[in-house]
């Protein structure tokens, strides 16, 4: 299974902002850290406040943060969100639909792809691996 761009960056904003829970961040800042288009980021940062992942505060010191804590954060739920399609194989229109039995294999693993996904809040994934913050060179604005 591959993740589209837009759950990697949707998933990489979250990070940033849980790394960073003291203060506001702006899309600029976040866009020139990972060194992604802004344009492409604003469409995502906009869907993760309006479903309620991200609060964003506007004005001359305005900026974004995460809407919850970090542990309230599924990865799980934040990948159905961001990914529009779990069909692993497209079979609507194969002869063999009816008779094959690779589809309930494929649903099979997808359960099981999203069980280990459900076990982790953001803080778990952030503190897997420990503090990745030094490696973002970026400081606020």
């Amino acid at each position: 299974m591959r993740l589209t761009r837009y759950t990697d960056y949707a998933v990489r904003v979250l990070l940033y902002l849980a790394a960073r829970t003291d203060r506001l961040c702006s899309i600029s800042e976040i866009a020139t850290a990972y060194g992604i288009s802004q344009n492409h980021l604003m469409k995502i940062v906009n869907d993760l406040v309006n479903s309620g992942y991200l609060e964003s505060v506007r004005g001359r010191s305005g900026g974004i943060r995460l809407a919850r804590s970090a542990d309230a954060i599924n990865i799980g739920q934040l990948i159905r969100h961001t990914e529009d399609d779990f069909d692993l194989v497209e079979c609507g229109s194969c002869i063999i639909a009816p008779a094959c039995g690779l589809t309930s294999v494929l649903d099979e693993a997808l359960d099981a792809f999203f069980s280990v996904l459900d076990r982790y809040s953001l803080a778990d994934v952030l503190a897997r691996k420990g503090d990745f913050t030094h490696l973002l060179h970026v400081t606020a604005k």
